[in-house]
C-alpha cells in the first residue's frame, strides 16, 4: 500500500541528469543572453545620446528664431534699420553668454527694390566636426 499524499515516480516525472554531450549548455545559454541584453542596452544609450544632440540642436533653432524675431520686432517699431540696433543686436547674438548660440554670426539685409528684408544667423555647435557645416536660420520680412 502507498503512503497517503505521496505519488509514486513514473518514468516521466524522475528528473532528468545531462549527459555528458549537454554538461555547460546552460552556462552558454545564460551568456548568450546576457550578451544580447547587453547589446539592447548599448543600443539604448546610443539612442538617448542621439536623442539628446537632436533636442540641443532644437533648443539652438529656437533661440535663433527668437533673437531672429528680436531684430524684426525693432526694425517695426523704428520703421528703419537703424545701424547702431543692428550693431547692438549682432553683438549680443554673437556674444555665447546671451545669445545661448556658440560661434554664432548674424547679418541683416534688406534689397531696396522690393522692401524684403532678410535676417541670417549661424552658428556652429561645439560638438560638430570642423568638416560639418554650420546650422543656419534666416528668415524673410518685408518692413512697411
Amino acid at each position: 500500500m502507498k503512503p497517503p499524499g505521496k505519488l509514486p515516480l513514473h518514468p516521466a516525472h524522475r528528473a532528468h541528469t545531462a549527459g555528458p554531450e549537454q554538461a555547460g549548455f546552460a552556462l552558454i545559454e545564460v551568456l548568450v543572453s546576457l550578451l544580447m541584453f547587453s547589446l539592447g542596452v548599448l543600443g539604448l544609450v546610443a539612442m538617448q545620446t542621439k536623442a539628446t544632440g537632436y533636442a540641443v540642436a532644437a533648443e539652438d533653432r529656437t533661440r535663433a528664431a527668437m533673437l531672429a524675431n528680436e531684430i524684426i520686432a525693432c526694425m517695426w517699431a523704428e520703421q528703419t534699420t537703424s545701424p547702431s540696433t543692428l550693431t547692438a543686436w549682432a553683438a549680443r547674438v554673437a556674444d555665447p553668454t546671451v545669445s545661448g548660440l556658440p560661434n554664432a554670426t548674424s547679418s541683416v539685409s534688406t534689397d531696396s527694390s522690393t522692401g524684403i528684408t532678410t535676417v541670417t544667423i549661424t552658428w556652429k555647435s561645439p560638438s560638430k566636426l570642423s568638416t560639418e557645416a554650420s546650422s543656419k536660420y534666416f528668415t524673410y520680412v518685408v518692413i512697411p
